[in-house]
C-alpha cells in the first residue's frame, strides 16, 4: 500500500495550524484544495479524523492517533529536506578527501591548521592511499594525484607546479660505493625500491636526457611500500633511493642525504585535486581547493 503522503502533508498542516485557511497558507495552497485532500485521506481511511465546526476544529480519537503517529515522521521529513539543501551549501560538514602519502605529506598535511583555524565546522576525514581511488564507490568527495588523467565525467584542478624528483644516497653508502655518474650506474648499486601498495608494482626509476625520456631497471635486496620506510633505509646507508626532492628537504639541508644524478632528473606533474562535476558547488570542497592552491603557491616547502 502506498502512503497518502500528500495528504498526510495536508492533515499535519490542519492539525497543527488549525484551521483550513492557515494550513493553505502554510503549504502554499487553496483553502478548498486543503478541504478536498482532507477528505480524500478520510475516505481512504474509512473514518473521520477532524470534526469541523462553525468556531473552531478539532481532531477525532482517530485524528489525534493519527498525528501522534504521522507528526513526527512529517517533523523528521521536514529536517531531512533542509539538511539536504544546505548540505555542500555552506562552510560546514564533513568533506571526506581520498589521497596518496605523499600528498599529505607535501601539501595537505602542512595546510590543514590554517584551515582548521579558518572553517572550524568542516570536519575533514582523510584516507590515505595510493591508488587512483574510485571515490563514488568508496563515498569520497575528492581523490589527489598525479597529473590529470583520470574520467572524464570528473573535474581535475592543478594544485601546485612540477613537483621535483631526487635520487639519493646518505654519505656513507656513497663513500662506500661511489658516486653514480649516469642512470646506467645504477644497475651496479644497491637501490631501495619502492612497491605499490595497491597496484602492487615496483614505480619506475625515469630519467631523460638530450630530450629522451628512459627508464632504468635497478635492483637491490630492499622492496618496501611505504616512502617513509625508503627514506629512513637511506639514511642509514642502505642503498640509493627515487621520490620526490621536496619530501626529503629536511634530510638534504641537514646533509644526511646527498642528491646525486640531477641533472639526469625531469619533473613529474603537479598534484591535481579531481571530484565528480555535481560536487562543483560543494562549499567545503570549493573552500578546501582554493586554499590549498593558494597555499601551494606562496609556497609550501616554506611552510611545511
Amino acid at each position: 500500500m502506498r502512503l497518502p503522503l500528500t495528504t498526510l502533508e495536508v492533515f499535519d498542516a490542519i492539525a497543527r495550524e488549525g484551521s483550513f485557511k492557515g494550513a493553505a497558507a502554510r503549504l502554499g495552497l487553496q483553502p478548498s484544495t486543503v478541504s478536498h485532500q482532507l477528505k480524500a485521506l478520510e475516505e481512504r481511511l474509512g473514518t473521520a479524523l477532524i470534526i469541523r465546526t462553525t468556531r473552531a476544529l478539532s481532531l477525532t480519537d482517530a485524528g489525534r492517533t493519527l498525528l501522534r503517529g504521522a507528526g513526527p515522521a512529517f517533523e523528521q521529513l521536514n529536517d531531512a529536506v533542509e539538511n539536504a539543501r544546505s548540505e555542500g551549501g555552506t562552510p560546514r560538514g564533513t568533506l571526506r578527501l581520498a589521497m596518496p602519502e605523499f600528498v599529505y605529506k607535501l601539501l595537505v598535511g602542512p595546510a590543514l591548521s590554517p584551515f582548521r583555524e579558518a572553517y572550524p565546522e568542516i570536519e575533514l576525514e582523510l584516507s590515505l592511499t595510493d591508488a587512483l581511488s574510485d571515490i563514488l564507490g568508496e563515498e569520497m568527495h575528492a581523490g589527489f594525484r598525479l597529473g590529470d588523467r583520470i574520467a572524464q565525467d570528473m573535474v581535475a584542478i592543478r594544485l601546485t607546479a612540477a613537483l621535483p624528483l631526487a635520487v639519493l644516497g646518505s654519505p656513507e653508502f656513497l663513500a662506500c660505493h661511489g658516486t653514480p655518474e649516469h642512470p646506467a650506474d645504477l644497475l651496479d648499486a644497491p637501490c631501495i625500491r619502492y612497491r605499490f601498495q595497491t597496484a602492487r608494482r615496483i614505480a619506475r626509476w625515469d630519467f631523460q636526457q638530450d630530450g629522451r625520456g628512459f627508464s632504468v631497471d635497478v635492483k637491490g635486496p630492499l622492496v618496501v611500500n611505504t616512502i617513509p620506510t625508503v627514506i629512513d633505509l637511506a639514511r642509514k646507508g642502505a642503498g640509493l633511493v627515487y621520490t620526490f626532492r621536496d619530501y626529503c628537504k629536511d634530510e638534504i639541508a641537514t646533509g644526511q642525504l646527498v642528491p646525486v644524478l640531477e641533472r639526469f632528473l625531469p619533473d613529474t606533474p603537479g598534484i591535481y585535486v579531481y571530484f565528480p562535476r555535481e560536487y562543483r558547488s560543494m562549499v567545503p570542497l570549493r573552500l578546501f581547493t582554493e586554499h590549498l592552491r593558494a597555499f601551494a603557491r606562496a609556497g609550501v616547502n616554506d611552510q611545511a
